[in-house]
């Protein structure tokens, strides 16, 4: 009887998680360069009785749609790269491309982050020559001359991470620059939007709500099931 209050106790934990998940990615349905988090579960076996592990999550490898904007400050990665940035959290890697020039020069996200060059050093580029061109190899040019470039990174993701403000994500394992890739380059003028399929994700959200209800259900009645038997077994 306790058996199967535990397999509904740890089938309502890992159903938390799910929706904690789900509401994270409905939420950033609208940010740009946003990969949605996913949940894997598995079973445990104690004995005969099969429970559920609390789920370990990772991100999918669904990307958004790509918007064309026609700012030169604006950058997308084609293929499975990604940027790197550096914030307090350390070298963090994004999909969202907004960037803009500070007065010195600096190119840095909106939120003043610095974007890092293939070598991990801050971009600089001649804040008096303007938006820089770019060609898909990520090499900035202004008046014509290579002033920088602009990093593309790949990483282990499943190695393990965790996530820094909206789109940005601090992995676990040292990601490494992207050279001479057929498979991944820098579009100008170009922005990644979020990956999550808000309507799908509403529809899995009410199915896992209504089972996390079921599960709570089944733990209340196993509880009414153990009272009464106590009682009976006390009576007697």
């Amino acid at each position: 009887m306790q058996s199967s209050l535990y397999v509904a106790l740890s089938s309502q934990i890992a159903l938390e998680n799910r929706l904690n998940t789900l509401a994270d990615n409905i939420a950033n349905s609208g940010t740009i360069g946003y990969r949605p988090t996913e949940i894997r579960f598995e079973s445990l076996l104690n004995g005969t009785t099969a429970f559920v592990s609390e789920g370990q999550t990772y991100l999918s490898s669904i990307g958004g749609g790509l918007t064309q904007t026609e700012n030169a400050l604006d950058f997308a990665v084609q293929g499975e790269g990604w940027f790197a940035i550096e914030t307090p959290a350390g070298l963090t890697l994004t999909r969202d491309g907004r960037f803009t020039m500070a007065e010195g020069g600096d190119l840095v996200t909106l939120q003043g982050y610095p974007v890092l060059d293939p070598g991990g050093a801050p971009i600089q580029l001649d804040g008096a020559s303007g938006p820089p061109k770019v060609s898909r190899d990520g090499l900035l040019r202004q008046n014509g001359a290579v002033v920088g470039s602009i990093g593309v990174y790949t990483v282990d993701i499943d190695q393990g991470f965790v996530r820094f403000e909206n789109s940005g994500v601090v992995p676990t394992a040292r990601p490494e620059p992207i050279v001479d890739s057929a498979e991944s380059g820098v579009l100008q003028g170009y922005l990644e939007e979020s990956g999550v399929n808000a309507m799908s994700e509403m529809s899995r959200l009410i199915m896992v709500t209504r089972a996390f209800e079921n599960a709570a259900s089944l733990i209340k009645e196993g509880e009414n099931t153990l009272d009464e038997a106590v009682r009976t077994l006390g009576s007697t």
